[in-house]
């Protein structure tokens, strides 16, 4: 059975605000408070690959220090994205 897309958008924003370490727990829930919603099942599905990541290898991609995996790196730009406009 498909998780409903309402429910998947969910589970990834409450998965998005219980992190590992304090940077991501502020990062990860803005970003998904205004994105995730508008994602398809692919990106939805990309995105909570990635929160199965180690949250310092996150952190680092978001903050460039270190290249992202390429098949996060169009959802690490856009996390990017969102910080500049949308500082902290």
């Amino acid at each position: 059975m498909t998780e409903p897309h309402e429910y998947k958008v969910k589970r990834l924003h409450m998965r998005s605000m219980r992190r590992g370490i304090k940077e991501m727990d502020l990062i990860l829930p803005s970003y998904a408070s205004q994105r995730l919603s508008m994602m398809d099942e692919v990106a939805l599905s990309l995105y909570d690959e990635m929160l199965s990541e180690n949250d310092h290898d996150i952190y680092q991609w978001v903050t460039g220090q270190s290249v992202a995996p390429e098949e996060y790196s169009g959802l690490i730009a856009d996390i990017q994205g969102h910080l500049a406009d949308n500082p902290l």
